[in-house]
């Protein structure tokens, strides 16, 4: 059947959670609140998983008009581990999700870098702009200032031209010039790099990517390997993978299959792209993703994981 490519790339349609149809959220509040009651996970699985965002927040309202109780604590105080985590990610929006996946990069002893870099180098500069006044609204602190407390030197840098990213237009060949002399030298300069990736968009990027790589006769990650160390060596890397094949590099991050960044992963894109994700994954490891959670996950919380990839591939 032919779909008219704008109907077919529209929002929603590459993610694998949709609206549910005959939706009631009055009933799915009090079907909640009974589950609670009895500890019955597999009924709060069955409606959280099968109901999109802007449903659960529905869902989150009649919960406290009924129970005068945000759902959220009532999900944290009768279920525990990490399906609590995944079920209280489900009803946090997805701006305030993000902004809490970042928070928790930067909380506790150590940051985690690649928590931040996941979120700064796939998400849009809109979505970026909204997650910082989120962020702002819910921890009462300023999100550069925050990563620049907990980042330093040419990564601090980075994330924040990240965080602040612009388009400006450029010239292909100049670009190209540029990066390539940067890391010519004795000692490479970050800075064009930093500056380059961060104001320019993907389908540009990718013909200067593909330019360096024809000079170099390597893949521009492998440059950045030989020019740059430490944190920025990461930062760099990261964006490039994002920028060359960002649904390849959700799908490595799927393949740690450590739980927060699993759930952080497919929370986040079930209703944006999470089926580019699961043929990237499939393609990446030779496993569906559906498979590869049933060897790592059990129980409710793998019923809860299952349910948000949908299918196997």
């Amino acid at each position: 059947m032919n779909m008219d490519p704008s109907t077919e790339m529209s929002w929603g349609t590459l993610g694998t959670i949709r609206p549910f149809a005959n939706f009631n959220a009055g009933k799915d509040a009090r079907d909640i609140q009974a589950a609670l009651e009895k500890k019955d996970a597999v009924t709060l699985v069955k409606i959280l998983t099968n109901r999109d965002n802007a449903q659960r927040q529905l869902i989150a309202r009649n919960f406290k008009c009924i129970k005068d109780k945000e759902l959220i604590s009532a999900l944290k105080k009768n279920v525990s581990g990490e399906l609590s985590d995944l079920l209280t990610a489900l009803v946090m929006t997805p701006l305030r999700f993000e902004a809490y996946r970042l928070r928790q990069a930067m909380e506790g002893i150590g940051t985690d870098e690649e928590g931040l870099l996941e979120i700064l180098c796939t998400r849009s500069t809109e979505q970026l702009s909204n997650i910082s006044a989120t962020y702002k609204e819910e921890y009462k602190k300023d999100l550069e200032e925050d990563l620049m407390g907990e980042t330093s030197g040419n990564f601090a840098k980075l994330v924040v031209a990240l965080l602040k990213k612009k388009e400006r237009a450029g010239e292909v060949q100049t670009d190209t010039e540029v990066l390539s002399e940067a890391i010519n030298k004795a000692r490479a300069d970050p800075n064009p790099w930093i500056s380059i990736l961060t104001s320019r968009n993907s389908e540009h990027l990718n013909q200067v990517f593909d330019n360096l790589e024809r000079e170099k006769h390597e893949a521009v990650d492998k440059s950045i390997e030989k020019a740059f160390s430490g944190d920025l060596k990461l930062g760099l890397q990261t964006l490039v993978n994002c920028i060359q094949k960002p649904h390849l590099y959700l799908a490595q991050r799927l393949d740690t299959m450590k739980a927060a960044v699993v759930q952080g992963v497919m929370v986040a894109h079930s209703e944006e792209d999470l089926l580019c994700v699961r043929v990237a994954y499939l393609k990446q490891t030779g496993t569906s993703l559906y498979t590869a959670l049933q060897r790592q996950f059990k129980g409710d919380h793998l019923q809860a994981l299952l349910s948000i990839c949908r299918s196997e591939d």
